[in-house]
């Protein structure tokens, strides 16, 4: 039996394609939980327009991240944290700070998309990388300073 996967599915293959696969597996496992739809001409057409939808919105989304990553590469934030001797500082500097920091500057990031591989335990000035959207990433100079 041809059908048309409509979400990934790890043995066959991506959103999208085309496969041949035994009418079994399609009844009783693909079709029931919506992972793909039977190839007929109606459904390949209905398809067809839902990937191009898809498609234009992701590019939609593209655009506005590159812009945002364009605006965000001239900006640089400022996080006033308590430190002691030798500059450091107590307790540590977190995505969730980062983000309020942006956020007073005029920039909504989600601390989620704030990637620290471990938090910022030092004064200085650090290159942060932030994931914008799929593919788009900018990094964003933080300047860790005394309070």
């Amino acid at each position: 039996m041809k059908i048309i996967l409509t979400a990934d599915v790890d043995t066959l293959g991506n959103a999208g394609d085309v496969v041949e696969v035994k009418d079994g597996y399609a009844r009783n496992f693909l079709l029931p939980r919506s992972v793909a739809l039977i190839a007929n001409e109606r459904n390949m057409a209905v398809y067809e327009k839902v990937r191009q939808q898809r498609e234009a919105q992701h590019a939609r989304e593209t655009r506005g991240a590159e812009a945002l990553a364009e605006a965000l590469k001239e900006v640089s934030c400022n996080v006033a944290v308590k430190a002691g001797e030798e500059d450091r500082i107590f307790g540590s500097v977190t995505a969730p700070q980062i983000a309020v920091a942006l956020g007073d500057l005029g920039f909504e990031i989600d601390r989620r998309d704030i990637i620290l591989e471990e938090p910022i335990r030092a004064l200085g000035v650090y290159d942060v990388p932030i994931r914008l959207y799929a593919g788009v990433t900018v990094s964003v100079k933080v300047w860790v300073v005394r309070e």
